[in-house]
């Protein structure tokens, strides 16, 4: 690892969490440089829903790199662009009765954030934008502001001006409807808040901890949108591509955003981010926003062969099924380990275990001494946030699940020795 530690800046997080060396993976599977092998339940942060090196994926990058296809194209036709875009309308928009237009952005997420929030400062003529407690939508200059976590934020950056914080569905407790919260500021002329031309929200915050906003409250946010002439931006770069058992996140709540932005596994594991928009919202002039790798065309290819997963409803139905089981799961741990406080919440494939007071970092490192990837999240990273391929076998799933109960249960006995001064 010396080499990382010499020439890397510190700013490299992953590694150290996971301190080895990959070489090889496949499915839900790692294999460091020596061969230990590692189950995942990290998925590369969302970008990995189908898996590592998916066959049909990989095989078909390699025939189109063999025969020369383009790889570099800006934002120039290319039959690579014209078969993701049709596969796109086609498969994902069209069955869902969705009319958005479609943005290539630069190839990250906070690369469509940005272009979404520009759009929409631009279209309605106003600076201001409201996102919520424990969101997290990037960290670039204008999606660093509508981030919530103070970890990632510094007064030098300049980076809070236009944007206001709200809070997100449950913030201030179960009985307090943040929406009429919400709806009560944009109505007081004298709240201090400007009228914004846009509401960014992630459906479930996932780096925030695994926060599920209700089907309830998002038709209210919907509401609130249409009232006061604002556009709604679903942020959808981890929890979209059928992380939550449907393809889009707002899928279960019926609501039909003015934006929304995609990233993360929509490139098949490989880079690229999107933005979709009603069209009337597309008022661009040719190349007044514009990005070098906006033509990914590998990541196009990727991404057609990855949207044939969505050709029917089995992989929805796998979601469900494992999802739920995922959930019985750690409600079992959860019972077996009152000691710990623990929480479960979630949706289809994302769920969280909250141990409080440090429990969910040793966890995670616990479990990596035993062979499973798992990252943390939240404020104070006091969740262990469960983020599996949606294609992992469910013998994996099981014997993932199964490293967490070991790993505290080593915990909970060291908690027992220091009580008793062994």
């Amino acid at each position: 690892m010396r080499i990382f530690e010499e020439m890397e800046s510190e700013v490299r997080g992953y590694v150290r969490s996971f301190p080895t060396i990959f070489d090889v993976a496949q499915g839900s599977e790692l294999f460091d440089e020596s061969g230990a092998r590692f189950i995942d339940f990290f998925a590369g942060a969302g970008v990995l829903n189908y898996g590592h090196n998916h066959p049909m994926i990989t095989e078909a990058i390699i025939e189109y790199l063999q025969r020369n296809g383009i790889v570099h194209g800006l934002d120039k036709a290319t039959i690579a662009k014209r078969a993701f875009l049709q596969k796109f309308r086609d498969t994902i928009l069209a069955p869902r009765n969705l009319q958005y237009k479609v943005q290539f952005t630069g190839p990250t997420g906070t690369n469509a954030v940005e272009t979404a929030l520009k759009l929409a400062r631009m279209v309605k003529q106003r600076s201001n934008v409201i996102a919520f407690t424990n969101g997290y939508h990037g960290l670039t200059m204008g999606a660093l502001a509508a981030t919530g976590n103070y970890f990632y934020k510094d007064e030098s950056y300049g980076s809070r001006a236009n944007t206001a914080f709200m809070p997100f569905d449950g913030f201030l407790g179960e009985d307090v409807n943040t929406i009429d919260y919400l709806r009560k500021f944009l109505s007081d002329n004298s709240s201090g808040i400007d009228l914004p031309a846009a509401i960014i929200v992630e459906t479930v915050q996932g780096e925030g901890g695994v926060n599920v906003a209700s089907i309830e409250w998002l038709k209210g946010l919907q509401d609130v949108c249409r009232e006061f002439d604002i556009l709604l931006i679903i942020d959808d770069i981890q929890v979209g591509n059928g992380r939550t058992g449907t393809f889009f996140s707002f899928e279960r709540a019926g609501i039909h955003p003015d934006m929304v932005t995609l990233s993360k596994s929509i490139g098949g594991g490989l880079p690229m981010a999107l933005l979709l928009m009603r069209p009337e919202l597309d008022q661009w002039q040719p190349g007044e926003h514009t990005g070098t790798f906006r033509g990914n065309n590998l990541a196009f290819i990727a991404a057609t062969q990855a949207l044939n997963f969505w050709d029917n409803d089995d992989l929805a139905k796998a979601v469900e099924y494992k999802g739920n089981l995922l959930k019985t799961e750690l409600e079992k741990i959860a019972a077996d380990f009152p000691e710990f406080d623990p929480k479960v919440r979630g949706l289809g494939m994302i769920y969280a275990l909250e141990l409080p007071n440090g429990v969910a970092s040793e966890t995670s490192a616990e479990a990596f001494e035993r062979g499973l990837v798992i990252e943390t999240a939240g404020a104070d990273d006091q969740v262990l946030k469960f983020l599996p391929s949606l294609l992992i076998d469910e013998d994996l799933l099981h014997e993932g699940l199964g490293i967490i109960r070991e790993s505290l249960k080593v915990l909970s006995e060291r908690r027992d020795k220091m009580m008793t001064g062994q």
